[in-house]
């Protein structure tokens, strides 16, 4: 069990990052943990550059990443079970047109 500061000290982390960069999200494979932050059109700008579908998923992890578990970038199997919860953060809000 860890001793109540470093819950205190992980929820002033969490805080800050939240005033810094707006929406902060979890993401949890096994065990192991990653935060990340909503992206912006820099972030997919750059990330569009790359063809190979599985480069621009590890460039778009790596502009997002703001903390977590290393082993998250480096393993496979967690890296692509990241990948894919990421994709709900980088939906896009669907917007109405109406003629006038």
């Amino acid at each position: 069990l860890a001793p109540e500061p470093l819950v205190k000290d992980r929820k002033e982390q969490i805080e800050k990052l939240k005033s810094q960069y707006g929406d902060i999200f979890e993401i949890e494979v096994e065990g192991k943990k990653c935060l990340i932050r909503r992206p912006n059109r820099k972030d997919l700008s750059y990330a569009s550059v790359v063809k190979d579908p599985v480069k621009m998923s590890e460039t778009m992890l790596n502009q997002l990443w703001l903390d977590g578990d290393e082993e998250i970038k480096t393993r496979d199997d967690l890296f692509l079970a990241a990948v894919n919860a990421m994709q709900e953060v980088l939906q896009v809000k669907q917007a109405q047109l109406k003629k006038l």
